[in-house]
């Protein structure tokens, strides 16, 4: 087997979840594209254990290791991205990073804030 084959596949994987990463403002397709990119990485490290014909299969374990990290992010991301959803009510990745940076339009007084949670609350 060559070892060009599967490093040309896993560097296009690479290069679209990339390109999601970088253009998509969902935040649910930014996840997925960092899981492309994983599974890219993935590629890359069981072909070149094939390559090398490790006794080890180290390529293979450290695989593993790297789909179970990357359950475990998937899972906590979709939790996150969930919450803010049912927050905001958008999993727009800039409208995300503009509450981040706090709005201008916020009163400043914190009584003013609780107070008018409370008559939003007995409406």
């Amino acid at each position: 087997m060559h070892l060009a084959y599967p490093t040309v596949l896993a560097v296009l994987l690479f290069c679209v979840g990339l390109y999601g990463v970088l253009a998509r403002r969902n935040a649910i397709l930014v996840l997925m594209s960092v899981e492309l990119m994983l599974n890219a990485v993935n590629l890359n490290l069981v072909a070149v254990d094939v390559w090398l014909r490790d006794t080890l299969h180290a390529g293979q374990a450290l695989t593993l290791f790297t789909i179970a990290i990357a359950a475990a992010e998937i899972g906590i991301g979709l939790a996150i991205v969930l919450m803010v959803y049912r927050n905001r009510g958008t999993p727009d990745v800039d409208k995300l990073r503009d509450t981040a940076e706090g709005s201008p339009a916020e009163p400043a007084d914190p009584d003013a804030t609780a107070s008018a949670q409370k008559a939003e609350a007995t409406a």
